[in-house]
């Protein structure tokens, strides 16, 4: 009787587990695709991506000059902005 339930208990243990994996299998198949769509993107493209940059470090700039000074950046007037 004990092996019995070892046995049930191991089935529904493992139920879940396969699945889980079952459902993994399916969505891992479509990654390659899902990557490629992703480059094709127009984000990914060279304008758009140093334009990024450029704002990225127009941001950097501003944190670092609110980091480095002691007055409240937050109340000054607004022509930095883009």
């Amino acid at each position: 009787m004990a092996a019995a339930r070892w046995a049930l208990a191991l089935a529904r243990g493992a139920a879940p587990v396969a699945l889980g994996l079952m459902f993994w299998v399916a969505m891992a198949g479509g990654e390659q695709d899902r990557l490629d769509s992703l480059k094709a993107l127009p984000e990914a493209k060279p304008e758009v991506l140093s334009e990024r940059r450029r704002h990225n470090e127009l941001i950097m700039a501003a944190l670092r000059e609110a980091a480095e000074t002691d007055e409240n950046v937050a109340r000054r007037p607004v022509p930095w902005r883009k």
